[in-house]
């Protein structure tokens, strides 16, 4: 099982949350959709994050420019960094993602891909009503009960109980990917490692 710990309010996570679903599909693995609220980890335990915003390096931010293009055209992904609103308060996206992976994992990977493209994309702020309204059109689901799901207070502790664990397992941003519970890698740019880690296992299995 590759467990994926995400967040739509982030562009690496935008690029891991696509290439990793090739990646299960060729080795055969599940992955456990996870939820969680970046914003939360930074204020908890990681608040360079905040620092790097506050005083970045501009050399740094270019290259970070370059970088992400350049890993969104390998993907065939359209990003635009930084998107008019940035950072973004994905907290109710977030939420959404939680209340659909009830019921259905396909329906929450399918809003989630909406969200992320929307925003990243298409520049649009998820944090609007009106935002996420379209989100929901795109993938059938009915806004009307998302919105009344997204309020209730079993999503919100769910999505605080993930964000909680993936920092008690040693994570400090998003994506938090683990296989097989304490095999832990993060970002888009440790897949190749997230790979062989799986070809290791298959050919011990074998």
């Amino acid at each position: 099982m590759i467990e994926f710990f995400f967040d739509c309010s982030s562009p690496w996570t935008y690029l891991a949350f696509h290439n990793i679903q090739p990646l299960a599909k060729e080795f055969g693995e599940e992955i456990s959709w996870r939820p969680i609220l970046v914003g939360g980890i930074f204020n908890s335990i990681n608040p360079s994050v905040y620092a790097s915003r506050k005083h970045p390096v501009q050399a740094k931010l270019a290259y970070e420019k370059k970088d992400l293009a350049d890993y969104a055209r390998s993907a065939g992904l359209a990003i635009k960094m930084r998107p008019t609103v940035f950072p973004v308060n994905s907290v109710k996206a977030m939420r959404g993602c939680i209340l659909l992976g009830l019921e259905s994992p396909k329906d929450m990977v399918a809003f989630a891909r909406a969200a992320f493209e929307i925003y990243w994309g298409e520049d649009q702020d998820i944090s609007q009503d009106a935002v996420l309204t379209e989100v929901c059109k795109r993938v059938g689901v009915d806004a009307a009960k998302f919105v009344a799901g997204i309020g209730q207070q079993a999503i919100k502790d769910q999505l605080k109980a993930n964000t909680d664990e993936v920092m008690a397992r040693g994570g400090f941003g998003s994506p938090t990917i683990f296989i097989d519970n304490t095999d832990m890698y993060f970002g888009n740019d440790r897949l190749p490692l997230v790979r062989e880690a799986l070809a290791r296992r298959k050919a011990s299995a074998a």
